[in-house]
């Protein structure tokens, strides 16, 4: 049987493109033969002008994922009302701090907090949310696409972002049980990518750019790879040295996983 992948795709909303891997891969998807239309999302506004000045197929829908649940609602009805054939959804956002415990007086809970719901609890409001339209296109015979990104610090841990590789633990583990849970009984498909160290403007913000420049994946590199596994349908993408990671730690998972059957 064939999989379907991101070409099946009539529109795209990309949450968290108004920059890095989010951007890259707003833009390289509005390049696809199948002419989807993409609706690039975040907060920053001119970031978001400036994306739809590159063709007649991007639009913009502004989001806070910290902004609660009631707006995060408003924000996906707005949405599907607008753009019915809504069929995939990418999403990007993320924040990164680092938190050093053998100085607890340095960290700021608030801020921890903060980074939770911005690359989990809100990411899995978003899927909760957009689910229903999903599985009205599966009921109609048509697949979409929930695509979380999360990173290979999920996979192994990097400790002086301990915040940061939990939630991307989080959401790793709750994309292969929301996968096991839709596969069988819809054509809503989960496809997770898993980024090494990418080149971001994240690190200029911390001021590690200069140090880590010397080992990251450059990010059109990066884009080419993911967009090479979303096109094939890939469950799970790990582009550069994530691989290493996904092969040694976690490809069994998948078939672990399928070799269970989930209670009644």
């Amino acid at each position: 049987m064939s999989v379907a992948g991101i070409g099946a795709a009539k529109c795209v909303l990309v949450v968290g493109a108004t920059a890095g891997i989010g951007r890259a891969l707003a833009l390289a998807i509005h390049q696809l033969p199948s002419k989807p239309t993409v609706i690039v999302s975040g907060r920053r506004q001119e970031r978001l002008d400036e994306l739809t000045r590159q063709g007649e197929r991007v639009a913009s829908a502004r989001v806070d994922l910290t902004s609660g649940r009631e707006s995060l609602q408003a924000f996906a009805n707005d949405t599907i009302s607008k753009y019915p054939d809504l069929d995939a959804i990418i999403l990007s956002s993320g924040v990164q701090h680092t938190f050093d415990f053998t100085k607890p007086e340095s960290i700021d809970l608030d801020l921890f907090e903060t980074e939770f719901t911005t690359n989990y609890i809100a990411i899995v409001t978003l899927i909760k949310i957009f689910m229903p339209h999903f599985l009205k296109l599966s009921d109609q015979g048509r697949p979409s696409f929930i695509i979380p990104i999360t990173s290979s610090l999920g996979i192994l841990p990097g400790p002086w972002v301990p915040a940061y590789s939990a939630t991307k633990a989080a959401l790793h583990s709750f994309s292969l049980s929301l996968d096991e849970q839709l596969r069988k009984k819809t054509k809503v498909r989960v496809m997770e990518i898993i980024p090494p160290l990418v080149e971001s403007e994240l690190h200029d913000h911390q001021g590690t750019t200069s140090r880590l420049s010397k080992f990251w994946m450059p990010l059109d590199t990066f884009t080419k790879e993911t967009m090479q596994g979303l096109c094939r349908g890939d469950m799970q993408i790990a582009p550069g040295e994530a691989k290493g990671r996904w092969e040694k730690w976690e490809k069994s998972k998948i078939d672990a996983l399928r070799g269970h059957d989930m209670p009644s």
